[in-house]
């Protein structure tokens, strides 16, 4: 594994009397794809709730870079470096394509929203910045010819590159895709891989949710396993695919079995 980016140590969050993550202790290299997998209610987009800030473990820690990062806004965390997508699609669907990337670079300017919404001096200059990194994702993310659409005019697929495309632009070190080709046919699931390995080609590390075990088992250099909030397994694809506790997860005990 490349230099550790992010850790957790025992991470445990509980809802009422529901244990959502028990103890999960895992980490990612520098500019490695990890893919995070379960069943339905295992637990796996709490944990990506919990590594941005919107929820506070109970215990545990989070390091990234070496930092602790629990306890602090969501805000903080993205401009440490961390961004995310989102199983449900999150975009401004009345502002254009190249705004919608334009608000994700936001955080790195001095200023931020403030200077945009006060529109002083520096504004302009600012301004042009951020279309500039806006129109650099964009054809990144090959939605250039879109740029001055609205978004809710894009096909479903271009709705997820530019919801990659708008995480971006915050300069993540580390990348969280929720689903990212959840609804997508095999072409459209494909695209997003090459994608995904184009990211990590430019230097940051991506942890991925995804159900679809092809994708996962072809762009991932290692894969973690939850179930009922626990996690049961990790390895390499190969290992994970031969792991008997992983299958009685997916399948059930009897017809893991047979």
């Amino acid at each position: 594994m490349e230099n550790k980016l992010l850790e957790t140590e025992n991470l445990t969050i509980h809802f009422g009397g529901v244990r959502a993550v028990e103890n999960v202790s895992f980490s990612v290299g520098e500019k490695e794809i990890v893919a995070l997998i379960g069943p339905n209610g295992a637990g796996k987009t709490t944990v990506f709730n919990l590594l941005t800030g919107v929820y506070q473990p109970l215990s545990g820690a989070i390091r990234f870079k070496g930092e602790r990062v629990e306890n602090r806004k969501p805000n903080t965390i993205t401009r440490m470096g961390i961004a995310r997508t989102f199983q449900n699609l999150r975009l401004f669907q009345n502002m254009t394509v190249a705004e919608n990337v334009m608000v994700g670079y936001t955080c790195r300017m001095r200023g931020g929203m403030l200077v945009a919404i006060l529109r002083t001096g520096p504004f302009k200059k600012l301004e042009a910045a951020a279309e500039e990194k806006a129109h650099e994702w964009l054809s990144f993310v090959g939605l250039s010819a879109r740029a001055n659409e609205l978004a809710r005019n894009l096909a479903y697929g271009e709705q997820r590159r530019l919801e990659i495309a708008r995480a971006m632009a915050t300069g993540p070190n580390l990348l969280l895709l929720d689903e990212p080709t959840a609804g997508m046919n095999p072409a459209e699931s494909e695209s997003i891989m090459e994608l995904i390995r184009g990211i990590r080609d430019l230097g940051a590390a991506v942890l991925l949710i995804e159900h679809d075990m092809r994708v996962v088992m072809g762009i991932s250099g290692r894969i973690i396993v939850l179930d009922y909030g626990e996690k049961i397994a990790e390895g390499r694809p190969e290992e994970i695919q031969k792991n008997e506790r992983v299958i009685e997860a997916y399948l059930g005990k009897k017809a893991a079995k047979g």
